[in-house]
């Protein structure tokens, strides 16, 4: 018989799966991006810690320093990607009380409900910022004659966010199933 906290423990796994490989993403992981741009023989691809032939490091100034693209706020706005790693580490922590839920108490349901919502919070206000940030550079690119697209890590961490949505409420839901464990007595 599967457990109430199943359903809930397989979105939030899920979940931490796709942020840990927009985590990972350039210049780690090469083919996780949020915006390449390229013009002629350069290549630039962005990633949480960077973006193509950097070190990785958090905050980042893009290498085009021309219009909005130099501003301080964009560069701040870098520093606040690393909200993508927390958000992982808290659906991280949602599967770990999920897993608990589904073996032993409802209480495990309970908490594995409560750090989704938190996650979920988290990564919405990544995603924004993702949007925000990346949109501006996108424009800025494109005013410069640049090719520019977005990348799959943007439409990651959306994945990410529907399931952690649905993560919160098939826990929310899986707090009243049934935990009463049947005891088979052998004689």
């Amino acid at each position: 018989m599967a457990s109430p906290a199943a359903p809930g423990l397989f979105f939030c796994l899920v979940a931490t799966v796709l942020l840990v490989f927009v985590s990972v993403s350039v210049p780690t992981w090469h083919s996780v991006y949020f915006l390449r741009a390229s013009n002629g023989g350069l290549d630039y691809r962005f990633g949480v810690f960077g973006y193509t032939g950097t070190k990785a490091r958090l905050g980042y100034h893009f290498p085009i320093t021309t219009g909005e693209l130099s501003s301080a706020t964009i560069h701040n706005l870098t520093f606040s990607l690393i909200l993508h790693p927390i958000a992982a580490g808290l659906s991280g922590l949602a599967v770990l009380f999920g897993l608990c839920g589904a073996e032993y108490h409802r209480s495990g349901t309970v908490l594995m409900a409560l750090s989704s919502s938190l996650a979920a919070l988290v990564t919405l206000v990544a995603f924004i910022l993702d949007m925000v940030l990346f949109s501006i550079a996108r424009h800025e690119f494109r005013k410069l004659g640049w090719s520019s697209q977005y990348g799959n890590a943007i439409w990651l961490t959306l994945g990410a966010l529907g399931a952690l949505a649905l993560g919160f409420c098939t826990s929310t839901f899986g707090i009243f199933g049934s935990y009463r464990r049947r005891r088979y007595d052998t004689y």
